[in-house]
Protein backbone atom coordinates (compact mmCIF):
# COMPACT_ATOMS: atom_id res chain seq x y z
CA UNK A 1 0.00 0.00 0.00
CA UNK A 2 1.29 3.45 -1.18
CA UNK A 3 1.05 6.26 1.67
CA UNK A 4 -0.22 9.30 -0.02
CA UNK A 5 -0.34 12.47 1.30
CA UNK A 6 -2.79 15.28 0.08
CA UNK A 7 -1.05 18.20 -1.91
CA UNK A 8 -1.05 20.87 1.20
CA UNK A 9 0.51 17.88 3.84
CA UNK A 10 3.49 17.08 1.14
CA UNK A 11 3.99 21.29 0.86
CA UNK A 12 4.52 21.24 4.47
CA UNK A 13 6.09 18.16 4.73
CA UNK A 14 8.39 19.34 1.99
CA UNK A 15 9.30 22.96 3.52
CA UNK A 16 9.72 21.35 6.95
CA UNK A 17 12.81 19.20 5.59
CA UNK A 18 13.75 22.18 3.91
CA UNK A 19 13.79 24.21 7.42
CA UNK A 20 15.19 21.22 9.29
CA UNK A 21 18.49 21.06 6.55
CA UNK A 22 19.17 24.28 6.90
CA UNK A 23 19.16 25.17 10.97
CA UNK A 24 20.53 21.52 11.90
CA UNK A 25 23.12 21.14 9.37
CA UNK A 26 23.48 24.27 7.77
CA UNK A 27 22.72 23.03 4.42
CA UNK A 28 20.45 24.37 2.07
CA UNK A 29 17.93 22.16 -0.18
CA UNK A 30 15.70 22.77 -3.21
CA UNK A 31 12.18 21.72 -3.60
CA UNK A 32 13.14 18.71 -5.75
CA UNK A 33 15.69 17.24 -3.43
CA UNK A 34 13.45 17.61 -0.31
CA UNK A 35 10.59 15.70 -2.06
CA UNK A 36 12.71 12.93 -3.51
CA UNK A 37 13.75 12.74 0.42
CA UNK A 38 10.11 12.85 1.30
CA UNK A 39 9.21 10.39 -1.50
CA UNK A 40 12.03 7.97 -0.24
CA UNK A 41 10.75 8.38 3.75
CA UNK A 42 6.87 7.57 2.57
CA UNK A 43 7.84 4.35 0.76
CA UNK A 44 10.96 3.47 2.50
CA UNK A 45 9.75 3.96 6.61
CA UNK A 46 6.56 4.97 6.06
CA UNK A 47 4.39 1.08 5.61
CA UNK A 48 6.42 0.48 9.09
CA UNK A 49 5.08 3.77 10.96
CA UNK A 50 1.57 3.39 9.47
CA UNK A 51 1.68 -0.72 10.47
CA UNK A 52 2.82 0.46 14.30
CA UNK A 53 -0.48 3.01 14.20
CA UNK A 54 -3.19 0.33 12.66
CA UNK A 55 -1.34 -2.49 15.67
CA UNK A 56 -1.66 0.44 17.92
CA UNK A 57 -5.31 0.66 16.84
CA UNK A 58 -6.36 -2.73 16.77
CA UNK A 59 -5.12 -3.16 20.30
CA UNK A 60 -7.15 -0.40 21.82
CA UNK A 61 -10.26 -2.21 19.97
CA UNK A 62 -9.60 -5.29 20.84
CA UNK A 63 -9.68 -3.65 24.83
CA UNK A 64 -12.80 -1.93 24.16
CA UNK A 65 -14.20 -5.19 22.96
CA UNK A 66 -13.31 -7.28 25.39
CA UNK A 67 -15.06 -4.87 27.82
CA UNK A 68 -18.39 -4.85 25.80
CA UNK A 69 -19.43 -7.96 27.50
CA UNK A 70 -19.55 -6.02 30.77
CA UNK A 71 -21.14 -2.49 29.78
CA UNK A 72 -24.01 -4.12 27.67
CA UNK A 73 -24.54 -7.39 29.32
CA UNK A 74 -28.45 -8.19 30.05
CA UNK A 75 -29.14 -11.36 32.48
CA UNK A 76 -31.16 -13.83 30.27
CA UNK A 77 -34.67 -15.45 31.25
CA UNK A 78 -35.05 -13.03 33.97
CA UNK A 79 -38.77 -12.66 33.82
CA UNK A 80 -39.64 -15.43 36.16
CA UNK A 81 -37.05 -14.23 38.85
CA UNK A 82 -38.69 -10.51 38.69
CA UNK A 83 -42.43 -12.16 38.82
CA UNK A 84 -41.37 -14.31 42.02
CA UNK A 85 -40.14 -11.14 43.91
CA UNK A 86 -42.94 -9.29 43.44
CA UNK A 87 -45.23 -12.04 44.19
CA UNK A 88 -43.52 -12.09 47.62
CA UNK A 89 -44.16 -8.94 48.43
Amino acid sequence: MTIELTKADRDQAIASIQRYFQESMDERMGNVTAGALLAFFLEEIGPAIYNKGVADAQEKMQARLAELDFEVHEDEFGYWQRFEKQRRK
